[in-house]
């Protein structure tokens, strides 16, 4: 389903959309991890961007 036009409120960019495809994609591709660890960190940490981005960084160290 595709965005409602008629809603043109500000963005939240705290968090992340797991159920929009691109969001997923550019979180993974900005972390350099697949699309599955993306949305199973999703899965797991809710949708906070910040806590996202803490569980990403410890990927990539790990």
């Amino acid at each position: 389903m595709g965005d409602d036009k008629q809603n043109v409120g500000e963005s939240d960019r705290s968090r992340v959309s797991g159920s929009e495809r691109y969001e997923v994609r550019y979180f993974a591709e900005k972390h350099g991890i697949t699309m599955e660890q993306a949305g199973e960190l999703i899965g797991k940490h809710d949708n906070d961007r910040e806590t996202l981005d803490r569980a990403a960084e410890q990927l990539e160290g790990g």
